[in-house]
């Protein structure tokens, strides 16, 4: 697996890169936006660990020119408390985020979790694909196609799909979402999943407003429509 660590502290930068190549990850590393931006398009990137304010390009902008072009998953890290950085990210296609200052083996816990929900996606359903009714998603590609439209989604958006199409009328919760898609406790953040549910819609329903594939089930949760 390839990391890329990029932020324009680097001492922390250098102590990140140290812990997970001790964990035996490979890593690169980028000190501003535009050469971010370089990196994931030339190379190949497993996960990006993205500051939000960065030189010459911004974190959220780069995060926006990232999803042009790719689906890796994105840790989004900001000094800033305020909730508002933290959805924006997420709203740019970030998968996740992270407040500074934060322990480190938080950090590791996070990229665990999505990188073993994205491998146990990839083992059990290599080579498959599921068809609901209109909806059909191919784990091979890890893309979504929506009455023959092909839908480019982010790892959190595709794994969100998986789970709601392998159970249609299954109603779930915020936090179990936050448990099973997550994979790690995340308290007070509920909002996380009704930002990235907010994105699927906007990809896959042809009127988000009036959602026919993914619904609520008020003071429940959400699910998806059987067929």
């Amino acid at each position: 697996m390839k990391i890329l660590i990029v932020d324009d502290e680097k001492l922390l930068v250098k102590g990140i890169k140290f812990n997970f190549e001790q964990d035996g990850y490979k890593v690169e590393t980028a000190y501003d936006g535009e050469e971010a931006v370089k990196l994931a398009r030339d190379k190949t990137i497993d996960l990006i660990i993205l500051d939000l304010m960065l030189p010459k390009i911004d974190g959220l902008e780069v995060c926006r020119i990232v999803r042009d072009f790719s689906n890796v998953p994105i840790i989004m890290l900001t000094a800033k408390a305020d909730d508002m950085d933290k959805i924006m990210g997420l709203e740019y296609g970030a998968d996740d985020y992270l407040t500074k200052p934060f322990n480190i083996l938080e950090l590791k816990a996070r990229v665990k979790a999505i990188i073993r929900r994205s491998s146990n996606t990839e083992t059990e359903k290599d080579n498959t694909i599921v068809k609901l009714g209109n909806v059909s998603i191919d784990y091979n590609l890890r893309k979504a196609t929506i009455e023959g439209k092909t839908v480019e989604l982010t790892s959190k958006e595709f794994d969100l799909m998986d789970l709601f199409v392998s159970n249609p009328g299954k109603v779930y919760s915020r936090e179990s979402l936050l448990d099973i898609i997550w994979g790690y406790d995340y308290p007070g953040d509920i909002r996380t999943v009704d930002v990235h549910v907010r994105r699927l819609r906007e990809k896959i329903e042809p009127d988000p407003a009036k959602p026919t594939y993914i619904l609520t089930k008020w003071g429940v949760g959400y699910y998806f429509k059987e067929d």
